[in-house]
């Protein structure tokens, strides 16, 4: 909802943050906005530029193709997806726009990945330029600020005493950053000690 109040965002310091943004050109002057929208309140919050991938595809459709490619890549703290599906006389509109948001909704629970879903489903042109810096904005946003949130609730675990002297297996360490550096690289799927 336009100018909805939003409550007070926990933490918006996107400093070191790296977001990769997948733009749809279908109704390119419009997703632009959206995008520029984006990655200036991106740097705003401290994204540095060199830290931002912004991609293009097609259409919305696409975007959630793109966007699994960048979390299989493991190289970002959030993603963007942005689009602009206005409504036409057929039922294209509601397939596009509930498989798109399926998709993106979909890429974010199977990669435990944020994705702020900027993809506007309006009624007609001018209601997609009435929101496009607004939700540009806000998708910028919400990746910083859900990239912090997981950043904080998957980080390092708290050491445990354990109650009784632990036999000697495989040893487990804290779970590792979602930040890039803290990464370790992937593993061949061949592989199975490491």
């Amino acid at each position: 909802m336009q100018d909805a109040d939003k409550g007070v965002a926990a933490d918006l310091d996107g400093t070191d943050l790296r977001i990769g943004i997948v733009q749809a050109r279908f109704n390119e002057p419009i997703t632009q906005a959206l995008a520029k929208a984006c990655i200036a309140e991106l740097e705003a919050l401290g994204v540095a530029l060199k830290h931002i991938k912004h991609v293009t595809v097609p259409g919305a459709l696409e975007v959630p193709v793109a966007l699994n490619a960048m979390a299989q890549s493991d190289r970002y703290d959030a993603l963007v997806a942005l689009g602009c599906i206005i409504r036409g006389e057929t039922y294209h509109f509601e397939l596009v726009a509930n498989e798109s948001g399926q998709g993106v909704t979909r890429i974010s629970l199977d990669h435990e990945l944020p994705v702020a879903n900027a993809i506007l489903t309006v009624e007609n042109e001018a209601q997609a330029w009435a929101r496009a810096e607004e939700k540009g904005r806000d998708a910028a946003r919400v990746a910083v600020e859900m990239a912090n949130l997981l950043e904080h609730l998957t980080g390092p675990l708290l050491p445990r005493r354990p109650a009784a002297p632990a036999p000697r297996l495989r040893a487990v360490a804290t779970r590792p950053s979602r930040r890039p550096a803290a990464r370790a690289k992937p593993r061949c799927r061949a592989c199975t000690n490491g």
